[in-house]
């Protein structure tokens, strides 16, 4: 965006919504296998419908089985038991115990088998050949000072919302059920958010309840969400817009891995390469060098040397260093942009995919929790999660000014 002033509108959605509670089931697998094995492969699709939902996709796991002589995948003893154990936790802690979508009663089908040679082939470090990416993709880091998280105000808003009522769900709101969108529109002066024109938010209720009712419980969560002077009798509120939303999640609608990649990234207001995140495990650039990027975006704001950044990094299957680095500091720059292209690398032992799964220890359980609200702009983890979001590199980038 060159233009200064201008509105601009993010969306989220909850972790009740159809599509993430299928990227919460196969970031679940994802992390199920990784604590069995730190060099687990995994890509897991997951499809949520009415009562159902069905696993795909392709893993190489120590230990969990093998392909037989009549090329069938064979699990081992307990496996397939403790896979539908992990799925119908991650769906009980989201909260579904409705009509239609019940984490004891859904009925599981399981379809992951054992990796195809031909990728792993491609992939695999050798004795003259370092680990190469897992597909070839473009990806896309960015940051920006208009907020403490340094992601988008707009973006950073909207998860907010949705984080807050799902609180009070939790905590035993009984008004609330779990699918739920929200949706804020900004208006930017001087290139910085200055006032709410429009707030949408559509939750998903219990029974009976009006639409004034949801408000009541939804209005005072968005006042205390957004700055008090961004809300003026000009903005535009919209609250279950249609009425009436008693069924929901699952059962009302069709949910899949990774159709929420601008709710997961930059609300918009960044590029986005096309590749999803959850239900791979980090040897996936799709998912390792989109948190490369961010991570290194995050601390050329942080450090000063620009208010705005996006960061693209290109990969080829089956080679390790990246095709190329590209850094937009949107005209705010402190530095020259060429510069970053060519120090940045090296800051994450040269962006190749061992090297950012080792800078930021990628290999670990730590992704279900990335599932709803983002993975960027939240808080690292005192495990080892959201490790992309830490700040760390900031004295070393001062350095090159």
């Amino acid at each position: 965006m060159s233009r200064t002033t201008f509105h601009f509108t993010s969306e989220s959605v909850s972790e009740g919504h159809p599509d993430k509670v299928a990227d919460r089931i196969s970031d679940t697998i994802v992390d199920l296998f990784l604590a069995r094995d730190p060099e687990a492969r995994v890509a897991c699709e997951t499809l949520t419908t009415t009562d159902r939902v069905i696993l795909a996709g392709e893993i190489r796991v120590r230990g969990v089985g093998e392909t037989d002589a009549h090329g069938k995948w064979v699990w081992a003893p307990g496996v397939e038991r403790q896979i539908e154990d992990a799925v119908r936790a991650a769906v009980k802690d989201i909260g579904y115990e409705q009509d239609g979508f019940h984490w004891k009663t859904f009925e599981l089908s399981n379809h992951l088998h054992g990796q195809s040679v031909d990728i792993a082939v491609g992939v695999d470090a050798t004795d003259d050949k370092d680990e190469g990416a897992g597909d070839q993709g473009i990806m896309f880091g960015y940051a920006s000072n208009e907020t403490p998280e340094l992601m988008p105000a707009t973006l950073a808003y909207s998860h907010e919302i949705l984080r807050r009522l799902a609180a009070l769900r939790h905590a035993g709101e009984k008004a609330l059920e779990p699918d739920a969108k929200s949706q804020v529109t900004l208006f930017y002066e001087s290139g910085r958010p200055v006032r709410a024109t429009s707030i949408v938010v559509s939750t998903q209720h219990a029974k009976g309840l009006t639409q004034a009712d949801v408000r009541k419980v939804v209005e005072p969560v968005v006042r205390d969400v957004l700055p008090a002077d961004f809300i003026t009798d000009q903005t535009v509120w919209h609250i279950n817009p249609t009425g009436v939303f008693e069924i929901g999640g699952p059962d009302g609608d069709t949910g899949l891995t990774g159709r929420k990649i601008i709710v997961d990234t930059y609300g918009g207001a960044a590029p986005h390469g096309g590749g999803a995140f959850s239900g791979k495990d980090p040897t996936k650039v799709d998912r390792s060098a989109a948190y490369a990027a961010r991570y290194l975006a995050k601390n050329v704001v942080a450090a000063g040397l620009a208010d705005r950044c996006t960061i693209q990094l290109a990969y080829a299957i089956g080679v390790a260093q990246p095709q190329s680095v590209h850094v937009d500091l949107h005209g705010t720059g402190k530095i020259a942009e060429e510069v970053l292209e060519r120090e940045l690398p090296a800051l994450i032992g040269g962006a190749t995919p061992r090297a950012i799964r080792t800078h930021l220890g990628l290999n670990r359980p730590i992704y279900a929790r990335t599932a709803a609200y983002g993975h960027f702009g939240q808080k690292p983890d005192a495990d080892g999660g959201f490790s992309w979001e830490k700040t760390d590199l900031v004295d070393r980038l001062k350095a090159l000014v």
